[in-house]
């Protein structure tokens, strides 16, 4: 199982659940088929940003690019994106292999107005933004994201 899958599994059980410790969160990871032990998951806790609250694990905060909250996407963003091109209204970002379909989940769960839609392949991402400038916005805030 790859890392960007185990990190999607994670964020998804601490969205649901709340899950107080990394014991309890390696118990429900191995109920969904993911073995994994305290060192790999301690480093994937880091990995995401995630902080153990009152409530549970939760995101470390909404991290701002311009446009609400990031955590999530920002990480895959930086971990996965390796290149931006606009088109009109179409926006394409090329991924590393196996990587483009969890990273366009998370562009459509970010929440972001410009946004129409995404279809991820393998490797390659079609976002399509409302407009060319909401494109162009996009653009620029996955850029800056990359290069934070």
């Amino acid at each position: 199982m790859s890392k960007l899958v185990r990190h999607r599994q994670i964020l998804d059980l601490i969205e649901r659940h709340p899950v107080h410790t990394q014991e309890e969160l390696r118990k429900r990871l191995g109920h969904q088929g993911v073995e994994v032990n305290q060192a790999t998951l301690s480093r994937d806790l880091r990995e995401l940003g995630l902080i153990k609250t009152a409530e549970g694990y939760a995101a470390a905060g909404a991290e701002e690019t311009g446009n609400g909250p990031l955590p999530p996407v920002a990480h895959l963003i930086r971990e996965f994106v390796r290149e931006v091109k606009e088109a009109g209204n179409l926006l394409v970002l090329k991924t590393s292999t196996g990587s483009a379909q969890p990273v366009a989940v998370a562009l459509d769960n970010a929440g972001w107005e410009e946004n129409v839609g995404t279809i991820g392949g393998d490797d390659t991402i079609l976002l399509i933004a409302s407009t060319p400038a909401a494109c162009h916005r996009v653009a620029d805030r996955i850029r800056g994201i990359i290069e934070a």
